[in-house]
């Protein structure tokens, strides 16, 4: 029978975090248009609006990706 190891497990355990969390997030295509997302906002632009103005861009997007970009990024 082989001893158990915590310092080994737990470093593992650890290391698979830190991968698992680099290859799940990247860049947004929103990130593109910061500026001018930014700038309509606070002239007065709704989150809807914001949606149509990037579907026109070629770029679709659920309202509330917009939002949950703006309150990390406006």
């Amino acid at each position: 029978m082989t001893k158990f190891d915590v310092e080994t497990e737990l470093a593992k355990l650890k290391k698979e975090t830190r991968d698992r969390h680099q290859m799940r997030f990247k860049n947004s295509k929103l990130n593109l248009y910061r500026g001018e997302l930014v700038d309509l906002r606070n002239h007065g632009a709704s989150i809807a609006e914001l949606q149509r103005w990037l579907k026109s861009k070629k770029i679709s997007v659920a309202w509330t990706t917009v939002k949950r970009w703006l309150d990390n990024h406006g």
